[in-house]
């Protein structure tokens, strides 16, 4: 169980990687439906995955929590430079310590970082009122394009507040790989509208005892009107009564969704720290 009063160790942390890894396995099997060579390799009790160049879901994560072998490091390396990709490790502050002491020796080089927060669920969890014009409802099926155009747009055109991302995605791209992302098995949709209007959308999964929050965004235009506040508090509603024991957030540090969250009693678990390895120069 999760105590109300919410510290995380390392098993817990453990326990959220791995819910990262599924999700990012299962988008990576959704987008193998339509890609010739995609990659989902299991790697020292993480996962390393590739989909297509430039995308979002071409990264390590789970590393630090079994021992880390340098020989299948290697072969994963050999096989996403082989692809032109970049080697991006997402590694918990949690993690053991040697493994990021392995890859920066390797060359791996921070780029950046993003902060995962979270809260204890129960029963009191309940949708807020909603703000006035404010209405969030399940995306259906039959407008799943309008809704990844909502929150494509609001994905690129971040609010400024807080620490920038290193990454950039080119917009064709990141459609597709959202596509992929929120049809992976058991992902929820959610859309808002401000005054009759696409506002924002977001979308939650829920894996051993935990609400991923995920892929939420605002519009511009509709920014400082609680749309954000209000997709959250319909997933934190739905995740606890669906059961859920713990919901989980990644945002970049010091952003507004962080601010947002924080102000719901979320409560900053770890830092997952951006470690790069470039592909080597052609001769």
């Amino acid at each position: 169980m999760i105590p109300t009063s919410l510290f995380c160790d390392v098993s817990l942390a453990a326990r959220i990687e791995r819910a990262d890894c599924q999700l990012l396995s299962d988008a990576v099997a959704v987008a193998s439906r339509r890609l010739p060579d995609t990659l989902a390799a299991p790697l020292c009790g993480g996962l390393a995955a590739y989909a297509e160049a430039g995308s979002p879901l071409n990264k390590v994560a789970g590393l630090g929590f079994v021992p880390l072998h340098l020989d299948d490091l290697a072969a994963v390396e050999a096989r996403l430079h082989a692809r032109g990709c970049p080697v991006q490790v997402e590694l918990s502050s949690l993690a053991d310590p040697a493994v990021g002491q392995a890859l920066t020796r390797r060359g791996y080089v921070l780029m950046g970082v993003e902060q995962v927060l979270g809260r204890p669920l129960s029963e009191a969890d309940v949708e807020a009122p909603l703000p006035d014009g404010v209405v969030v409802e399940p995306s259906p099926e039959a407008e799943v394009e309008p809704w990844l155009h909502t929150l494509t747009a609001g994905f690129l055109a971040p609010d400024g507040q807080g620490v920038a991302s290193h990454e950039t995605f080119e917009q064709d791209t990141l459609m597709r790989s959202m596509r992929d992302f929120v049809r992976a098995d058991g992902m929820i949709r959610l859309g808002a509208t401000l005054h009759g209007e696409a506002a924002g959308g977001a979308s939650m999964r829920l894996t051993d005892g935990v609400a991923q929050l995920c892929g939420a965004a605002t519009l511009p235009w509709a920014r400082r009107h609680g749309v954000q506040s209000a997709l959250l508090s319909r997933r934190l509603a739905l995740a606890a009564a669906a059961g859920a024991e713990l919901a989980v957030i990644t945002t970049m540090p010091g952003s507004r969704s962080m601010q947002n969250a924080q102000r719901r009693g979320f409560v900053p678990l770890y830092v997952r720290m951006m470690l790069v390895l470039d592909p080597p120069e052609r001769p």
